[in-house]
């Protein structure tokens, strides 16, 4: 397992996104997919952002990415899901007939962070500590 780096720490911070569809509406083809996952990327370089692993149902993501302990999570994830909402209705107009407003997201989300070991054995590691 490589850990990042920057000036004054070492961590591995890795996140699990799962984003949905408005009203579970089943839009997601291999292109639009594709195409989410292009603006994904441009996004996240401003945020400190690497994608991992990008995969698709009809009609949510499934998303691996790595942060920085610096990440804004909730500007990014805004800043992407307004910019790949207005953009994806714009270049793929059948969407605006099962989405006929302006949100292609639902306004929730899961991000969950993961991690190396399982939390049970980080407790009893720190639990462990100053003992011989």
């Amino acid at each position: 397992m490589e850990l990042d780096r920057n000036q004054h720490s070492v961590y591995l911070l890795n996140y699990h996104l799962v984003m949905v569809v408005k009203y579970r509406r089943k839009v997601i083809n291999d292109e639009i997919s594709e195409y989410l996952k292009h603006r994904f990327v441009v996004v996240s370089q401003s945020y400190g952002i690497n994608l991992q692993e990008w995969n698709h149902d009809i009609d949510h993501v499934h998303v691996l990415f790595r942060a920085t302990p610096h990440t804004e999570m909730a500007k990014f994830l805004n800043a992407y899901k307004s910019s790949s909402s207005r953009m994806v209705k714009k270049l793929f107009p059948e969407i605006k007939r099962q989405l006929w407003k302006s949100a292609f997201w639902t306004q929730s989300y899961c991000l969950i962070s993961t991690g190396g070991a399982p939390l049970e054995v980080v407790k009893k590691y720190i639990e462990s500590q100053g003992r011989k």
